[in-house]
Formats: structure tokens, C-alpha cells, sequence
């Protein structure tokens, strides 16, 4: 399944994408009695159910065009990052791979739509870079959860974007703020279950900037793949369903280019993840700071 958000940003429900990704059917036609936010459905482990009444339901969605597009997941209760977690992008800065999963946070209220406009902050040398990356949604509350049962704790997928104002990264010494700007993390266009994504680390992950490909890798570029990643986190920290964990960045991100590419207002950046299972695409506009 394809689950998405939809609706007037605050305001959106839960749907399901059908008809090749072109229509949304509301989760309440299928089924009233299951809730309408997508945290809730996880929470509630009503995945199960969802997929078995749209299999018996006579679909009859509305246009996708027609509609907004919000994260999937509006209200993550928290977003579990980890830095430097391709070998290009440890390559690419001449560090050590590291031997332990880096973690930090990312605020909730960074979270944006799939398609709504990344605002760049009013520090005009904020030095905002891009960063493809693969969400993994967790479905299933675990503590201290062992690396072989991990994946039956994930609910699915989603294409992230973890921007970042590079200035504030380095002249604070930590990452939350750089990381955690109001639309700084825009996600999905759905949660794609994992049932869909037989093999993750055949996923390929890009970014378009300008119609220049920036960022161009396989997942099994990672140095700590899904399973380690949960088995770490969880060692002291509880997963709930609604969780995120963003699984890092390949090389490419414009901080590290000569010379440095970071966006700019008027752009659009795409992010995207594909192979065997097409998770989809961000499309974000770039916008000047507003009052």
C-alpha cells in the first residue's frame, strides 16, 4: 500500500494511493471506523485491516492532482537522523567510516509535504544544502530490539530530504537547530509499506538541482544498514509506532562541492528514490524567507 496524507496542511487525513498512484481513496470510505491520521493508524496496528478492506473495496477516489499532498506522517513523534552514514559522503569529507551509527535529532515541526515550498531562513549566510535520504517508518514499539527481528518493526518508506543550514551546523558545534528549521525535512509523497520493498538496499537515491544530478547512490552504500541502525537506537531508546528514522545522506551535498552548492529562492530541488520499487519523488520550491 501507498498511504498518504491529504488535505489543507493542519487539517489532513489519511488516504491510500490506487489506480497507479492517480487517485486517493480517504480512509474513512474504506472503512469509518479506522482512524484518520496515519500515526494513529499505525499506533492502532490497523495496517492489516486497511490492506484488507481496500482489497475488497469498489475504489472510487478523487484526482491527486485535485488534492494536497501532506507528509504522511504529519506528527512523528520523533525523527532518529544519522550523520555520515554513506561511505561516498565519509568518502567525500576524508573521514573514517564510523563504527557506531551517529545520531541526532530532528524537530517534528521541521516536517513539510512532499510538495510543499522548503523557506529558506532570514540569515542570509545560512548556507542551506539538500540531502536525500531514506525514511524508515517504524510500526511496532520495541525497546533493545535484535538486529534479525528489526524489519518486523518497520511499517514502510518514505523519501526524505533532510536540509540543512550548513553555517548554523558548524558555528553551534551540534545539529539541532541547523537541521530543524520550520519545512527542513520535507517527506513522501506516501509511506510505501514494506511489503513493497523486497530488497532496500537495491533502492537508488537522487537529487536534482537545476536539472543537474547532484546526489546519485544505491542504499547498500550505507555503513550501518536498517536492521543495525534499529537494533542501536532501540538500545536505550523505546520506537513507537510514528517514529522516523532518517538513514542518512549519500555523497554529493553541495557543501562539499567546488565550489559549494547551496539552494538558492526560485529553485525547485527533486529528491527521489527508485529501483524495483519506486518509492517516488519530492518536489520542493525554494522560497525567500517571509515575514
Amino acid at each position: 500500500m501507498r498511504i498518504v496524507s491529504f488535505g489543507e496542511r493542519g487539517l489532513e487525513r489519511a488516504g491510500v494511493l490506487v489506480h497507479g498512484g492517480t487517485q486517493v481513496v480517504p480512509v474513512h470510505d474504506l472503512d469509518p471506523a479506522l482512524p484518520t491520521s496515519v500515526r494513529a493508524l499505525l499506533q492502532g496496528q490497523h495496517l492489516g485491516r486497511l490492506a484488507e478492506r481496500l482489497q475488497r473495496a469498489t475504489l472510487r477516489g478523487v484526482a491527486r492532482s485535485a488534492v494536497r499532498l501532506g507528509a504522511p506522517l504529519a506528527d512523528p513523534g520523533k525523527i532518529v537522523c544519522i550523520g555520515l552514514n554513506y561511505k561516498g559522503h565519509a568518502t567525500e569529507q576524508n573521514k573514517p567510516w564510523p563504527e557506531k551509527p551517529l545520531l541526532f535529532a530532528k524537530a517534528p515541526s521541521a516536517v513539510s509535504g512532499p510538495e510543499d515550498d522548503i523557506e529558506l531562513p532570514a540569515a542570509a549566510d545560512a548556507q542551506v544544502d539538500y540531502e536525500v535520504e531514506l525514511a524508515v517508518v517504524i510500526g511496532r514499539r520495541g525497546r533493545r530490539i535484535a538486529a534479525a527481528q528489526a524489519m518486523v518493526h518497520v511499517a514502510g518508506y518514505m523519501v526524505a530530504n533532510d536540509v540543512s543550514a550548513r553555517r548554523w551546523q558548524k558555528d553551534d558545534g551540534q545539529w539541532f537547530r541547523a537541521k530543524s528549521a520550520d519545512t527542513f525535512f520535507p517527506c513522501g509523497p506516501a509511506l510505501v509499506t514494506s511489503d513493497e520493498v523486497a530488497d532496500p538496499s537495491a533502492l537508488r537515491l537522487t537529487t536534482t538541482l537545476a536539472g543537474s544530478v547532484l546526489q546519485d547512490a544505491l542504499l547498500s552504500d550505507l555503513i550501518h544498514d536498517i536492521p543495525r541502525l534499529i537494533a542501536y537506537i532501540s538500545q536505550d531508546i523505546t520506537l513507537e509506532p510514528g517514529d522516523i528514522i532518517s538513514t542518512g545522506t549519500p555523497a554529493g551535498v553541495g557543501c562539499y562541492r567546488t565550489p559549494p552548492r547551496f539552494l538558492a529562492a526560485g529553485e525547485m530541488v527533486e529528491c527521489a528514490i527508485t529501483g524495483a520499487c519506486d518509492l517516488g519523488r519530492l518536489r520542493n520550491r525554494v522560497i525567500a524567507p517571509k515575514n
